[in-house]
């Protein structure tokens, strides 16, 4: 059911067009990601379907009584509301609809008319449509999953992340037939997104969203728009389908400029001996050339260059903690940490929102004092430190006098010297792009000057909080190459989980009150990991339960309980074949890439029945 046409959509910003002609629609149930680099105008597009903003051309069209919900990048409230008080505002519909619904159910109490009986059903009705009746325990569920428990919290107290979380919160709740996501996961600790990617996979509702997580694309899209160079290309898969025809297609159009410059060259040549055009044959030729040219100089072939840094000598002492202690008020942070640093080591950090991640790196790099032991750094450690905060400079500036006030250039391994303007165009910041003012970047330009900031200083210890906030899949690829090269110590916070998995090998796990794991292994390992334990916690803690119901006498099976025991023994045996024959397939190697994404997304169902049936099957078999 189609319930959003987009038709040649069109929006320029002075004299920037951001894109033109654009069409396409949305379906019930469809999960559309939209790819494009910064500055094309993504947000833009968002704001125009949720009618925040307005096209220069073009129609938007959405199905009678279709419900649009939009999560902006920074969330507007009233600060000077509690949570509460926002919650049953009229910031949320469903909360409207239930005090509508309470009062009149009290106003046909009262008069008993069939005017009040009337408006009474309709109303019943509606609850049952938007699934208000448990709205709540729904709100409850919805608000603790994203660590919002003190409802008498004023909003203005909150940070810009908390209240981003917030807004989604509230959004989830509305039941809207689309949601229209600005960077959903920017915010959010790792057990939030696993928990977001499952709540959107599960529920059959429209979303169209601009990301750059690319497990949290993998998982829950099954539709890409890319939009490049004023350009819509539609993809039919999630993001490994889509990587793969992105390549195929920029292979072919390669192709395509190759044999145009062969033939505009062959075309040249003739022009050259035929200036004047005196027949129509000729004219015609003439014209064609044009069409030639305009192909063949169609895509800028760009030399990329090696980032591979040449960064100063890294002695035998690098950095030493001994027994750090870090402490606000009854919040302890960090309780007699220890850890001595090795050359090239690679260490990502996780852990909740508010457990003292940021803490930790000020400390490391002396822009907060422990409350005691000793953090001893090497002579020769030149840290380089991208923060959260964002870049704190004259924005009136152009953005390469701002690299050049640091450094002219900078001196790879091989002694080659790449200038501030040859690393602005690696990390796509266009010729023109690089003399335009500070002030008229968008937010993920300034955080990826932000970052050149930081490299250009040639670090040879390099700590990252979050920087994958706001960058575009480009610009992370470009980090990712950098990163790879980069032979000095590295410390990476972030909740990007593909971008942890390909830059570390060892983790820092806070788990609050002071207490920190050491794991020597990828993200995707330890997760892994941490699921089978949690599951067989779960098994023990109903295990437990059950015995301590032993001292009371067992109930019987009642027909259904027994009828229910003796299947699920068969249901558990055929779909542990099935678990079986899902595991041989997926790795069979000529499997084609789109067989291989539906038979994984049914093994992870599979392995989630055959969990809920086991325990299950475990409660009827105590009562046997």
């Amino acid at each position: 059911m189609n319930l959003l046409s987009v038709e040649d959509l069109g929006k320029s910003f002075g004299e920037r067009v951001l894109f033109e002609g654009l069409s396409f629609g949305l379906n019930k149930g469809d999960k559309v990601a939209l790819i494009a680099n910064n500055g094309t105008g993504k947000t833009s597009m968002l704001k125009i379907l949720a009618g925040q903003d307005i096209a220069d051309k073009g129609e938007v069209v959405f199905r009678n009584s279709c419900r649009v919900s939009y999560l902006t990048q920074d969330a507007v409230f009233n600060d000077n509301l509690t949570i509460d008080e926002l919650i049953n505002s009229a910031h949320n519909k469903i909360s409207l609809l239930v005090k509508e619904y309470e009062e009149a159910v009290e106003n046909h109490s009262k008069t008993g008319s069939s005017n009040t009986e009337k408006i009474v059903e309709e109303l019943t009705e509606r609850m049952e449509q938007e699934n208000a009746w448990d709205y709540q325990r729904r709100t409850e569920q919805i608000l603790s999953r994203f660590n919002i428990n003190n409802f008498n919290k004023k909003v203005g107290d909150l940070s810009g992340g908390q209240k981003k979380r917030l807004s989604l919160a509230l959004l989830l709740l509305e039941n809207a037939d689309i949601l229209l996501l600005d960077e959903p996961t920017n915010h959010l600790d790792i057990s939030m997104i696993e928990w977001l990617e499952k709540y959107l996979q599960q529920q059959n509702i429209t979303v169209l969203m601009v990301t750059h997580d690319r497990y949290f694309l993998e998982r829950v899209c099954n539709h890409i728009i890319e939009l490049e160079a004023g350009n819509l290309y539609h993809h039919k898969g999630n993001y490994g389908y889509f990587l793969e025809k992105r390549t195929e297609r920029e292979s072919n159009f390669d192709i395509e400029i190759a044999k145009a410059q062969k033939l505009m060259k062959k075309e040249l040549e003739w022009m050259r001996r035929s200036p004047k055009a005196r027949t129509t044959k000729s004219k015609a030729r003439i014209d064609n050339f044009d069409k030639i040219k305009k192909k063949a100089i169609s895509k800028r072939i760009t030399q990329e260059i090696n980032i591979d840094v040449k960064m100063d000598r890294i002695g035998g002492k690098i950095l030493e903690l001994k027994n750090i202690k870090k402490s606000y008020d009854d919040l302890v942070i960090l309780e007699g940490f220890d850890y001595t640093f090795k050359k090239g080591e690679r260490i990502g950090i996780l852990g909740k929102n508010g457990v003292g991640k940021s803490t930790f790196l000020n400390i490391i790099t002396g822009k907060e004092k422990a409350d005691g032991g000793k953090v001893n750094i090497g002579e020769t450690i030149n840290f380089g430190y991208f923060t959260q905060g964002g870049l704190s400079i004259d924005e009136d500036k152009r953005v390469i006098t701002v690299l050049k006030d640091i450094a002219e250039f900078i001196v790879m391994s091989d002694k080659r010297k790449v200038s501030a303007s040859q690393l602005l165009e690696h990390f796509m910041f266009t010729p023109e792009m690089q003399f335009t003012e500070v002030k008229r970047l968008s937010g993920g330009e300034k955080r990826r000057l932000h970052l050149l900031t930081v490299l250009i200083r040639n670090p040879n210890f390099l700590i990252l909080d979050e920087p994958t906030n706001d960058l575009d899949l480009l610009t992370l690829t470009k980090l990712e190459e950098f990163l790879l090269q980069y032979k000095g110590c590295l410390i990476l916070v972030s909740h990007d989980r593909f971008f942890m998995d390909k830059l570390t090998e060892h983790l820092f796990v806070f788990k609050g009150d002071g207490e920190i794991e050491d794991h020597y292994c990828t993200y995707s390992e330890y997760r892994t990991q941490q699921i089978k334990e949690e599951k067989e916690f779960k098994k023990i803690q109903h295990l437990e339960k059950e015995n301590s119901k032993m001292k009371t006498p067992n109930k019987k099976l009642s027909f259904n309980d027994q009828y229910e025991y003796n299947n699920l023994e068969k249901e558990l045996s055929e779909l542990e074949k099935e678990k079986t024959e899902l595991e041989d397939c997926i790795q069979k190697p000529d499997i084609e890439l789109s067989k291989m994404m539906e038979k994984s997304k049914r093994l992870g169902i599979v392995i989630n029945l055959i969990d809920e049936k086991e325990i299950r099957w475990m409660e009827l078999d105590e009562m046997q």
